[in-house]
């Protein structure tokens, strides 16, 4: 049977900087399509970002999702009753969402502090080229090259 065609999403952008890529940020921080809280805490993560970097936020947020993007991931690929830890290039959009990803479930595994504060300090973290997930990313990284001797098997 065939996949489903995926057709492209359409965002709009957020309230405050009409971004799409911010925008993206709180639906991903959204809980129970509670997108009012999501924002407040974006906002806040930014204010918290202008107030610790004296930079404008949206150039720290832009810095630190391209230094969390990865460039190789590997993928499961099955070849003779064996399965391959295949390496391959992230497409754009996939590199985008993975450095959220990671950014985010970072900022939400640490205990103690608001959610704000936490992804203001880890967003500031991945710009400077530090944190969990720039340790995600060259994890992942370190992954596809050790599997390097699989990529003849990518499609």
């Amino acid at each position: 049977m065939r996949k489903k065609r995926v057709y492209k999403k359409h965002y709009k952008g957020d309230t405050v900087h009409g971004r799409i890529d911010v925008s993206r940020l709180i639906n991903y921080i959204m809980r129970d399509g509670k997108k009012s809280v999501a924002e407040r805490d974006v906002y806040d993560a930014f204010a918290i970002i202008k107030e610790i970097t004296k930079e404008e936020p949206i150039v720290v947020f832009e810095r630190a999702v391209e230094n969390a993007s990865p460039i190789l991931e590997v993928a499961s690929r099955r070849v003779g009753g064996a399965n391959y830890q295949v390496p391959r290039e992230v497409t754009p959009s996939r590199k985008f969402i993975l450095a959220l990803r990671w950014m985010v479930d970072a900022a939400r595994s640490g205990k103690g502090k608001p959610i704000a504060e936490k992804l203001a300090n880890e967003i500031i973290a991945a710009s400077k080229n530090e944190g969990t997930a720039i340790k995600k990313k060259q994890d992942t990284h370190r992954m596809a090259e050790a599997n390097r001797a699989f990529a003849h098997f990518a499609r």
